[in-house]
């Protein structure tokens, strides 16, 4: 990925500081944070500190960050109080699953009854 689109990545300002977001859950290598836009009472998305492009990005395929990721969620969802009663993951990947910021995030959608199928 060139150094522009990495520049041009409103979820690597977010990472940097230069752009705000309602933090609420941080380590070594992730970030989360909750989306501007909930689709449902708890809606946060959780990043790798390091721009990845998608879950289709080399990086990603080799594991370590979706585990990463996955750990983030988990605790999110304790710490939301929606681990008990239920929660969703959600990656959306490309323009026709929704996916509008290319730097992997994964979705967790909880607090409610969420209908099936998604979409």
């Amino acid at each position: 990925m060139g150094e522009s689109a990495v520049e041009n990545c409103p979820f690597c300002g977010i990472v940097s500081g230069n752009v705000s977001s309602q933090q609420v859950y941080a380590d070594d290598h992730v970030l989360a944070f909750r989306d501007r836009n909930p689709q449902a009472p708890v809606h946060v998305l959780v990043i790798p500190r390091a721009h990845v492009g998608g879950i289709n990005d080399p990086r990603a395929e080799d594991g370590e960050v979706l585990v990463a990721l996955i750990h983030a969620a988990n605790e999110i969802a304790r710490r939301e109080g929606i681990a008990e009663s239920g929660y969703r993951l959600v990656w959306n990947v490309g323009p026709h699953a929704g996916q509008s910021v290319f730097h992997l995030h994964l979705h967790v959608l909880g607090g409610r009854l969420l209908g099936w199928p998604p979409g």
